[in-house]
């Protein structure tokens, strides 16, 4: 091999060694973000919707997250509220967000739900079971989450 040549081969392999790393490196993280949590039982619990806490409840589309629960006053001014833990995978990464008239969405691996829990897709190829929703009662100021 010429002097010429074999500088070219080093040259592209020491360019592939260099740049392989980083690219890899600088790809998207495939693992999933959040915790693989249990969906919350005896869900019982109120928000006072005057305090800070309710703070994100003020406006249509807001939401807050308490005891696992996405508590939502929906595009409608109606206040709902579902299992922050996703029925695909277990996931705690549950949010309401402003599509289609307003949904619950996973971003782990992308599930979505109409507003009373019903599956919009298949994830991995499977169909997507039944988000659990709870039930509202407004007495006042105060909101109660109930199962």
């Amino acid at each position: 091999m010429e002097r010429k040549q074999f500088l070219k081969t080093l040259g592209a392999g020491a360019a592939f060694a260099l740049t392989f790393p980083c690219v890899h490196g600088c790809s998207k993280d495939e693992a999933p973000t959040g915790n693989i949590v249990e969906e919350p039982t005896g869900v019982d619990f109120t928000i006072d919707l005057t305090s800070s806490e309710a703070a994100n409840l003020a406006s249509n589309g807001g939401f807050i997250l308490k005891n696992l629960v996405v508590v939502v006053k929906n595009l409608e001014g109606e206040y709902i509220a579902a299992s922050q833990v996703c029925s695909h995978q277990a996931y705690d990464q549950v949010r309401f967000v402003n599509q289609d008239g307003g949904i619950f969405y996973c971003d782990v691996h992308g599930s979505r739900f109409e507003q009373n829990g019903t599956p919009l897709n298949q994830v991995d190829g499977n169909p997507a079971k039944v988000l659990k929703v709870y039930n509202i009662e407004l007495t006042g100021d105060m909101l109660r989450v109930f199962e």
